[in-house]
């Protein structure tokens, strides 16, 4: 949980939601954890807007900030952090990405609601998807095989997994991948010896989401960072906002957009 200090300045300087009569259109691009934030925000913002349309598609964090850097999109949706590389091929086509904090998440992982493992320690986490755990009885569960379910390497939530919980060693190729949070616990819904991971707004009673190292996946831990996978959500301009992209930010900031946050399930920054 870092780079607070600059965000919550992006944050200061961009004021206060104008409610200004605006016309235009807003296309946002990128993560699909971040998707139902921006998806309840648009529909909010466009009923106070009329004139303005806003639209929005998923694909992951890396296609999100892809589309900055080729300059097709005005607000990339993102569940991890631009890298300094993006940010140099970015510049190289005359944008200069601009992070916005709009959220914080847990990344939960979740098993099958007939699983009775309750616990996983990172270490456990980190040797099941690299193959070395490969029974549920090893953990105190059935005498059942696990089926690590992954996300795809173009996603956020997939490169802050990698980082916090493989400590960049490779998840086994036996895993399977999925394209999206949403077909993720649709995944793990479907098979009792699944395992997966998502973030805080996606857990519903299809899955069951497990402790980390003793650790409960819940706003309060997400918030203070005592949860071991915890992060930051973003939107990312290719430049200072300006006009109904502004406005559009500075709603999603607001008390307002907040509350639209915490809607959506996730955890808002105050």
């Amino acid at each position: 949980m870092k780079r607070t200090g600059v965000l919550l300045a992006a944050v200061l300087l961009l004021g206060v939601f104008s409610g200004q009569a605006l016309a235009g259109q807003i296309v946002v691009n990128g993560s699909t954890t971040v998707l139902p934030i921006a998806q309840a925000a648009a529909e909010a913002f466009m009923e106070a807007h009329p004139d303005v349309n806003i639209s929005i598609s998923g694909g992951g964090s890396g296609n999100g900030i892809k589309a900055i850097i080729d300059g097709t999109t005005d607000i990339a949706n993102s569940s991890r952090f631009i890298k300094q590389s993006e940010v140099e091929a970015a510049v190289k086509n005359g944008a200069y990405p601009v992070p916005f904090a709009v959220a914080v998440d847990a990344i939960i992982p979740v098993v099958h609601p007939s699983n009775p493992v309750k616990d996983l320690t990172i270490e456990q986490l980190r040797d099941i998807y690299m193959g070395k755990i490969t029974n549920w009885k090893e953990l105190g569960g059935a005498d059942r095989k696990i089926a690590a379910v992954t996300r795809d390497t173009s996603s956020g939530t997939f490169e802050v997994w990698e980082e916090k919980v493989m400590n960049k060693e490779k998840i086994m190729p036996q895993a399977q991948v999925v394209a999206s949070s949403g077909a993720m616990a649709q995944s793990v819904a479907g098979n009792p010896g699944a395992v997966g991971y998502i973030g805080i707004g996606y857990l519903e009673s299809s899955t069951k989401a497990v402790t980390v190292n003793g650790v409960e996946g819940n706003a309060k831990n997400a918030l203070n960072g005592s949860f071991p996978v915890s992060r930051y959500l973003f939107m990312f301009t290719p430049g200072w906002p300006e006009g109904e992209v502004m406005e559009f930010m500075n709603f999603i900031l607001s008390d307002a957009g907040q509350k639209i946050v915490e809607e959506s399930g996730f955890v808002p920054l105050r």
